[in-house]
Order: C-alpha cells, then structure tokens, then sequence
C-alpha cells in the first residue's frame, strides 16, 4: 500500500498517490500466501448475504470500477493505496454491526471481531467467514507482507499481521483501510 495525501473519508483527497501498478491498471498477478491462505470463496457458499449483496453485479473493467468509486476509493480499493492513519471513518468506533466491502457488498468482518490495536486503522482479529477474504504475499516498498482482498471482488482492503503479542484469540491484527468498508450497524 501506498500511503495517500490527505484525510481520506468524507474529504475528498487532495494531491496524488504515488501509484505502484502499471498505468494499464491492472494489478500484476502475485502469488496466494503458502501455509494458510484463503482461496476465493465460489458465489453459493460463505457467509450469510444480503440479496442486494448476492444480486450486485461486480464490475468487470477498471472503467466500471472508476464509474462505481469515488476516487480515494478506488485509489485503495483498486489500486492498493492506504488512507492516512488515524483519517477513517472506523477507527475508533464502537458500533455494533457487520462491516462489508465498500466495492461489493460482501460481508467481510463483524464488530465482535474489532479491536483496538492503537495503529491508525481498523484492526479485526479474524474476518466474518473464513473464505470472506483471500490472503496474498505483497513484496512492494521493498518488504514481504500479506495483503488482504476480498473474496467476492478482488478490491485490496488492507493487510493482515500474525504474531504481534495482542491479546486476541487468533494473535493476527487485520489492518483494514476505512474507505474499503462500510458499516451495516445492526438495529
């Protein structure tokens, strides 16, 4: 990811990212992280989805996708940005709810996976459904790291970190860019 000028969220963004995919726009292919990582779920199975999530047709070109995103959205989503630390919508929120792919619809995440990591973003110890998101190896900026997608639409969400000593059942801190989600708070 590549960190994005200015707040992101209900700001629009103000300067330019430094993009690092080829102007063609198309994400080079990477391959899946070995020992653990989640293949795209098939449409008929994983969590529990809305009709409008199941019937939401996902873009197909990155033309679609630049019609469907606001700019700073597509810029993360589509392009692997990162929004600023500390500039989203979600960081510290406390409402209780389901967190779906601001792209897709798809649920991603649940509220009772949510903590606070004190890192900038919002940090989910496990995603909603174990096939909700894929795991790949990132080995841009010059170091090796596991970026999150999601599972339904193939849009960057943020990165996933193991082992870092926080006091969570699974020991992994899903850093997940705010502009990626959206926030479905339950009644």
């Amino acid at each position: 990811m590549v960190p994005l000028p200015g707040k992101i969220g209900s700001e629009l963004l103000k300067g330019e990212y430094r993009d690092i995919y080829p102007s063609d726009g198309v994400r080079p292919a990477e391959p899946e992280v070995s020992g653990g990582a989640r293949a795209a779920r098939p449409e008929t199975a994983g969590s529990v989805r809305t009709m409008d999530e199941a019937m939401t047709p996902v873009p197909k070109t990155e033309k679609e996708w630049r019609e469907r995103l606001a700019p700073e959205e597509y810029a993360v989503l589509r392009r692997g940005a990162t929004e600023q630390p500390w500039s989203g919508d979600y960081v510290s929120t406390d409402t209780v709810g389901v967190y779906r792919c601001r792209a897709c619809g798809a649920e991603l995440f649940r509220s009772a996976e949510k903590f606070e990591s004190h890192c900038g973003w919002p940090s989910f110890h496990d995603p909603a459904d174990t096939d909700a998101v894929t795991l790949h190896e990132d080995r841009a900026l010059g170091m090796i790291r596991t970026e999150v997608r999601c599972a339904r639409c193939d849009s960057h969400l943020g990165h996933v970190f193991h082992g870092e000593g926080y006091p969570t059942p699974t020991d992994d801190r899903y850093c997940i860019n705010s502009v990626a989600l959206t926030l479905e708070a339950y009644d």
